[in-house]
């Protein structure tokens, strides 16, 4: 009996001391509904069909949790979960985060510095012209040059992708801030048991970014200008692959940079990037794809009309592709964190050595943040 009352008092005393543990931690849970209604006329791969009207979406939710302590240092976690229909749910990202007046760092699978701290140009709605592209209303698989285009298009410096990293940043002063990401993996695969490997040809690994954005106000126009870079590092030859036979031809660190300006005129808002990709690759006729982004837009009450033109050109060995992007669009916000999108977009892929893709489409939907 004696032997059971001492078991049991152990075992309430390590539980309280196990909850007195926990952090008081605030959880907040958000996210975001981007959903579309699309009309697509676009060319088509030989024996492909696709639809002219469909519906797009995508939906995101978000978990942060966050205290801070009696010294003033906050603590907090951010994970962000996409949705994508049926029983698929993946994480996106996810990272713990540290601040105070010194600035803050996040740790874990999250954009660089390289991204944080990006400037975008205006857009006719962000979520199909902007910085990222969140839907993609032409269908790229079903195009006739999809295998050299790619999928969609966007101009987010984000090399490093959500490779667990590390990210300070600094305080805003007299705003300026800068930005510092290390991330000693970049293309590690998934589920490999502790450390990666080293060495491996034709991978990029260690990634450094830094970047720097300025934010401030000159006789009532609102001006923000920042610019960044990122360098990926290639493996070397490792002695111990089998076969291992030194760098290809067309491989080489992975370099990118992007300068960027918004200027805000009253109602009116007017800015341009320029972003250049080397893709890791060299010789071979490559050459490094270059981005052009200029956007404009006016806002009236609810209502913000917007219009934007991407140019881009890039090179990798016999496939040179020249695209233009043509968009407009109005934005009504009905009510906090709700609004209603329509725009209209042109898509021009010009390919030295095959014939054109085209594609117009026309999209109206919603976006609603909770």
């Amino acid at each position: 009996m004696m032997k059971k009352l001492l078991l049991t008092t152990a075992a309430c005393g390590l539980a309280m001391s196990s909850t007195a543990a926990h952090a008081e931690v605030d959880l907040d849970i958000g996210g975001y509904f981007k959903g579309y209604g699309a009309y697509v006329s676009q060319d088509e791969a030989l024996n492909t069909d696709v639809k002219d009207v469909d519906f797009i979406r995508d939906t995101e939710i978000h978990f942060t949790g966050e205290t801070t302590l009696d010294n003033g240092l906050t603590v907090g976690f951010h994970t962000e979960a996409t949705t994508d229909g049926g029983d698929n749910f993946g994480i996106d990202e996810t990272y713990a985060y540290f601040s105070g007046s010194w600035g803050r760092v996040n740790f874990g699978d999250e954009d660089g510095a390289a991204y944080l701290l990006q400037v975008s140009a205006p857009a006719a709605d962000e979520n199909i012209d902007g910085i990222r592209q969140f839907v993609q209303p032409v269908n790229y698989g079903a195009l006739p040059g999809a295998a050299v285009i790619g999928t969609g298009m966007d101009y987010d410096m984000d090399p490093s992708r959500k490779s667990t990293k590390l990210t300070y940043l600094t305080p805003i002063l007299n705003g300026f801030q800068a930005g510092l990401t290390y991330s000693p993996d970049t293309d590690r695969a998934a589920g490999l048991n502790g450390v990666g490997t080293d060495d491996q040809e034709d991978i990029v690994e260690e990634t450094y970014e830094a970047s720097v954005r300025y934010e401030g106000q000159f006789n009532n126009v609102g001006v923000i200008l920042g610019a960044g870079y990122s360098h990926g590092e290639i493996g070397s030859d490792n002695p111990l692959v089998a076969g291992a036979g030194g760098l290809g031809t067309n491989t080489e660190d992975r370099k990118v940079w992007n300068v960027g300006a918004d200027f805000d005129i009253g109602p009116f808002g007017i800015g341009a990037i320029y972003k250049d990709d080397n893709a890791g690759l060299e010789g071979a006729g490559n050459d490094d794809e270059e981005t052009w982004v200029v956007g404009v837009d006016y806002t009236t009450g609810p209502f913000k009309l917007g219009a934007s033109y991407f140019d881009q050109d890039n090179t990798f060995g016999t496939a040179n592709i020249d695209t233009k992007r043509y968009s407009g669009g109005v934005t009504y916000t009905y009510g906090p964190g709700m609004t209603f999108r329509g725009s209209v977009g042109q898509i021009e892929h010009d390919y030295a050595n095959a014939n054109d893709d085209d594609a117009t489409y026309v999209t109206l939907g919603t976006q609603i943040n909770f």
